[in-house]
């Protein structure tokens, strides 16, 4: 199976309303994605590993919105570009829906539900809503710094490729009262203290790392943007363990004018 190949199954999975069939080869698909015989040439290998490690909803729902774009395309910050952008998104979480409607892993008005589930809800970012679930915490992330659901499972996919120890694990997705799509995760709950700036940027500069902007805390190599880096999103545990719990992580494309080489691409090869 090429690449054209693996697209039409998909399509024809779509199409076909997610059957019983389509819903088997879509757990095929995955597991072939997680043993790396399905390569995603939009990740690096180990970047195919955090993939996988935000488990097979993560990996299906990120196949899935990669059906409803096309390769090799940069955002663009162009008001026509914005909305194409937009519909474009919309279109990866009408998809996503329908099948995690039929998986049952889809939660409507997300955001009254989950307090009911899980209790009043302990911390608000820009993006999302954070729940106390004993060892763990849950996160309801909306699309606000990212307009399409592929670009927020890729930073699912890179935040648990470079920080594992907060890994997050995709649980399901929803949408609130106002139609809002979200990502729900789960994440360990990590115990700790601030850490300064002057820390963060050696512990960045150990990973590879260079600062770009001290105003959004902006790190980039040339494969990945990473912002956001700023005490709040960053713990150190009393065994003095820097965790990185929560950051703006993507894939550094020239568009994001800090030195990127990468581009989106939906290529698969299958080995």
């Amino acid at each position: 199976m090429n690449n054209e190949d693996f697209w039409h199954s998909i399509s024809l999975i779509i199409k076909k309303g997610f059957n019983a069939d389509g819903l088997l080869k879509l757990e095929s698909y995955a597991e072939q994605f997680i043993t790396q015989r399905l390569v995603y040439k939009r990740f690096s290998s180990a970047e195919q590993h955090g993939c996988s490690k935000g488990g097979a909803t993560h990996v299906i729902a990120s196949i899935l919105a990669g059906a409803e774009t096309e390769t090799d395309r940069n955002v663009t910050s162009d008001v026509d570009d914005f909305k194409r952008e937009v519909k474009r998104g919309a279109q990866q979480a009408e998809c996503i829906e329908q099948w995690a409607r039929k998986v049952g892993c889809w939660i409507e008005h997300i955001d009254d539900v989950l307090p009911r589930m899980l209790g009043e809800q302990i911390a608000e970012g820009g993006e999302a809503k954070v729940y106390d679930h004993g060892t763990t915490l849950v996160k309801s992330i909306g699309l606000d710094y990212f307009v399409q659901p592929i670009l927020a499972l890729d930073r699912i996919t890179l935040h648990n490729t470079y920080f594992p120890e907060t890994a997050l694990t995709v649980l399901g997705f929803g949408r609130t009262i106002s139609g809002d799509f979200k990502i729900l995760v789960e994440q360990s709950f990590i115990e700790g203290t601030h850490v300064s700036d002057e820390e963060i940027t050696d512990y960045m500069h150990k990973m590879g790392f260079e600062l770009h902007n001290p105003r959004n805390w902006t790190y980039a190599t040339p494969d990945i943007y990473l912002s956001d880096m700023h005490d709040e999103n960053i713990l150190r545990s009393p065994s003095g363990t820097i965790f990185v719990v929560d950051c703006d992580i993507r894939i550094n494309t020239p568009n994001l004018r800090c030195g990127g080489v990468r581009k989106l691409t939906t290529e698969v090869e299958i080995r």
